[in-house]
């Protein structure tokens, strides 16, 4: 993939569902993260960076979240440069997830 594809929340979910090695990515700040989020997301932020490239394969599929869908793509697009081949965007980002009723963590 030399770009990085926007899937919709409903795809996201199947893609979580089906594909073992996907995982989902949610770039907002920790207090707002902590608040709630996609249910199995997990937090990438700058500080957690060198932790993320330690523990993830370049050829995992990656979905990155935020909360309209446009830090994401900046995150896609950053990735991309730095080598990882299966990166997607969560279009419309955290408040489409809600919006589409899928599941939440929430009260960290």
């Amino acid at each position: 993939m030399t770009e990085f594809i926007e899937i919709t929340p409903q795809q996201a979910w199947e893609m979580l569902q089906n594909d073992e090695d996907a995982v989902l990515a949610d770039v907002r700040d920790a207090q707002t993260f902590s608040y709630a989020h996609p249910k199995g997301a997990f937090n990438l932020t700058e500080l957690s960076w060198p932790n993320f490239e330690a523990s993830y394969n370049y050829d995992q599929p990656i979905i990155l979240s935020c909360y309209h869908g446009i830090s994401s793509r900046n995150v896609a697009a950053f990735l991309l440069r730095h080598g990882y081949e299966k990166v997607y965007s969560l279009q419309g980002g955290f408040a489409a997830w809600e919006k589409a009723k899928l599941p939440l963590d929430t009260g960290y």
